[in-house]
């Protein structure tokens, strides 16, 4: 079975990303093969616009194949890693400067180099099970794939947060952060197809319905509050003083317990059945790996829940020794 399948389909230029087992990992094949098929429709006036999605339900692509390229550093072999990156990243300017409309749809996980493929498309779909994210921090990486210059564009600073929790978007908050535009449901994607291989691109937005409300919306006071802080140990310093007590909104208790403007919108806690407090941060999904810390004001419990290399990146200034990551839960 292709890794990718490129076609023609009536006036669109068709990219399926097609290793469902893999969660649509990227190879550095198919890159070159999506930046090959975007050349060649570049010039063929036949061609109105190109289609990108992927095959399977759990993920448009949860990022690049990294396993081959962990493999190659091993083995002291950097060249590889070197041309994997240096194509996929010119494959991402290349989607972002297209002379054609490009459409994305990113169903289930879109993480990392799938965020490069499908985020920097022109017209960018979620659905219902879209899980976006840039989780690079959590190994001890920088965001890359063009994503730091996503995150920059993020309403306040949405970004810091999403890039140092390495949180996971819902569709909601995937077009509120500014990683997508439109929402259509799953079961109507094959409709918006059919319209756009007549070269109707115009279909994405008249298709499009509202997005699920945006978690991160309501939560911006304390983002913004502690996230604007600048380092990590002023941004835990920060979340470990702010009250998430139920069942009274949380508030700030810097400054002789005085509340600070920014902090006026924490988020409301609830009790699990088990009693517990769990901060509302989230439409369902699991939530990024900080906010654990949420549950109390200590700021050992805070700093425990930030991605482990993250801390051991900081300690050390040396970001090498992140592991390997690993594919998403289902």
């Amino acid at each position: 079975m292709a890794d990718i399948v490129l076609r023609t389909e009536g006036a669109a230029g068709r990219i399926t990303l097609n290793r469902p087992d893999k969660l649509n990992a990227l190879t550095h094949g198919m890159c070159l093969a999506i930046e090959a098929a975007l050349d060649g429709w570049s010039r063929d006036d036949g061609i109105a616009l190109v289609l990108i999605d992927a095959a399977g339900e759990k993920a448009f692509s949860a990022g690049g194949d990294l396993r081959f390229i962990h493999d190659a550093a091993v083995a002291g072999d950097y060249a590889v890693p070197r041309e994997f990156w240096r194509d996929e990243y010119r494959l991402n300017l290349k989607i972002a400067e297209y002379p054609k409309p490009v459409v994305s749809l990113m169903q289930g996980y879109a993480m990392g180099g799938g965020v490069g493929i499908g985020c920097h498309a022109s017209h960018r779909v979620v659905c219902e099970t879209s899980r976006l994210a840039m989780p690079e921090c959590s190994i001890g990486l920088v965001p890359d794939v063009g994503g730091t210059w996503l995150l920059s564009q993020a309403p306040g600073h949405v970004g810091e947060f999403l890039a140092l929790t390495a949180g996971r978007m819902g569709p909601g908050d995937a077009v509120f952060a500014g990683f997508a535009d439109h929402y259509l449901p799953r079961d109507r994607w094959p409709e918006l197809t059919a319209k756009l291989a007549r070269g109707t691109v115009s279909a994405v937005a008249d298709m499009a319905e509202p997005a699920p409300a945006a978690s991160l919306e309501g939560d911006r006071g304390w983002i913004d509050s502690a996230f604007s802080l600048g380092g990590t140990g002023p941004i835990l310093e920060a979340l470990g003083e702010m009250d998430f007590a139920a069942p009274q909104r949380g508030r700030c208790r810097r400054q002789d317990g005085n509340g600070c403007p920014a902090c006026s919108a924490l988020p409301s806690v609830s009790s699990q059945a088990n009693g517990a407090p769990a901060a509302r941060l989230s439409n369902g999904f699991p939530a990024a790996p900080v906010h654990a810390g949420f549950r109390g004001a200590c700021r050992a419990e805070t700093a425990a829940a930030l991605p482990g290399a993250v801390r051991r990146a900081e300690a050390t200034g040396n970001a090498a020794q992140a592991p390997a990551p690993s594919v998403p839960p289902e």
